[in-house]
């Protein structure tokens, strides 16, 4: 394993250049919902000068919608491609799934970011652009580790299935049309952003919507009215008591460096028509955090039953009670074993290549992995280049030095895991 991985290691520094502008080309790219194709295309070419089996083909929303863990804001994915290439195993070793999303965020304000968003600008070792660390740098790691097995000639015994998938950002639809496609494996790696962190857990999240109401009266006579901005900030404050409440019973040791694990965002507070009348309906929504173990609809249940005792603190919303949807994106929580074999075989490579010990935490974030571990039943480990940090800011980067780290432990994991046979 010692020569193969040297050789791993003259392979990635020999083929550099070549992964930095395959990187530049993917952030130059621009791959927000509904516009992935161009991006894939790149991903697609890339494969197609490998010797794996690609397969390509748009989501069918209808199959989706009908099954119970779709949650997208789309029911219709033309145009938006899924990318999957097959590195065939000579047998008799076990699989793996390298799962990463093509989809990227929206850039936001320009004038916040000091080059354009998809500029792939490099300075000082970081490549910056929007996607780059989130994940666009992940699928770059997966692709170069799969490139240099091949062409030192390393024979896999178990089959390798790369995943470049659309939609992760809005709730997991590309990854539930894989698993629903047939794409199965023994083990699974997502390389998200995590700062080179492994994480073995990883929490859920979904969005929910509160309609509050008011009573509409004259500004001049507001004392007339109920104004459900008020009754608005009794439910906010009661949701924050209810994140406290949630937190104080994880106790799980992989959260200690993280200071809410599993938060309570509100994000959008809209509602009233007129300056001169008091509102009377105010729309809040927000992201809601879910522990690794806990099951959504428990979860669900806990922001029902807190909106409903609100009745005991002001008795307006007997008659008024908040009205709760849950809508948009959703991510399941998933975990493993901290000694599941799987588990072991990434930090044994991780502490070779790096010469210390992981960082092991529980992910502060939903990803496809919780699909992939609930739907297909599929141990899945969160484990990637990007910066934690930057994921979804301006100025987002990549340290490149990271990329490549990366790739060597993914591919002496991926000869660990999936065995070899005789080389040429």
């Amino acid at each position: 394993m010692k020569e193969m991985r040297e050789q791993i290691q003259k392979w990635l520094e020999e083929h550099r250049e070549e992964g930095t502008v395959l990187l530049q080309r993917l952030v130059q790219s621009p791959s927000i919902a509904k516009n992935e194709a161009k991006a894939q295309a790149i991903i697609i070419e890339a494969l197609s000068k490998m010797n794996v089996q690609v397969d390509v083909w748009e989501p069918d929303g209808k199959t989706l919608q009908e099954n119970p863990y779709f949650y997208s804001p789309r029911d219709q994915f033309t145009g938006s491609p899924n990318v999957v290439g097959v590195l065939r195993g000579i047998g008799g070793g076990r699989s793996i799934i390298l799962n990463g999303h093509i989809d990227v965020v929206p850039e936001g304000d320009h004038d916040q970011w000091s080059d354009d968003p998809y500029s792939g600008a490099i300075r000082d070792g970081k490549m910056y652009g929007r996607g780059v660390t989130d994940m666009k740098g992940g699928l770059v790691s997966y692709l170069l580790a799969i490139k240099a097995i091949q062409q030192l000639g390393i024979k896999l015994k178990g089959d390798v299935i790369f995943q470049s998938v659309i939609e992760e950002e809005s709730g997991g639809a590309g990854t539930l049309s894989a698993l629903l496609k047939g794409y199965r494996a023994d083990a699974a790696l997502i390389t998200e952003p995590t700062n080179m962190r492994i994480f073995p857990k990883q929490q859920g999240s979904m969005w929910f919507r509160i309609f509050v109401k008011g009573r509409s009266a004259h500004g001049g006579t507001r004392y007339e009215g109920v104004s459900a901005v008020e009754k608005a900030m009794t439910v906010i404050n009661d949701i924050r008591n209810l994140e406290t409440k949630r937190n104080q019973r994880i106790d799980d040791p992989l959260y200690k460096n993280t200071p809410i694990p599993i938060p309570i965002n509100i994000g959008v507070v809209s509602g009233g028509t007129w300056p001169s009348s008091v509102p009377d309906l105010v729309k809040i929504e927000g992201r809601m955090g879910v522990a690794p173990n806990e099951k959504i609809a428990d979860a669900q249940n806990e922001m029902r039953q807190c909106l409903q005792q609100l009745t005991e603190v002001d008795s307006w919303f007997k008659e008024h009670p908040p009205i709760l949807e849950w809508f948009g994106g959703q991510w399941l929580p998933g975990s493993i074993d901290l000694e599941h074999e799987w588990m072991n075989t990434l930090v044994y490579q991780y502490r070779e290549a790096i010469g210390e010990e992981p960082v092991i935490e529980a992910s502060p974030w939903g990803t496809d992995g919780g699909l992939i571990t609930e739907v297909g039943k599929i141990p899945t480990i969160v484990f990637g280049p990007g910066v934690t940090e930057v994921a979804h800011y301006p100025d987002e980067y990549i340290k490149l030095d990271k990329m490549f780290q990366a790739a060597e432990i993914i591919a002496c994991t991926l000869i660990q895991w999936c065995g070899v046979n005789d080389r040429k």
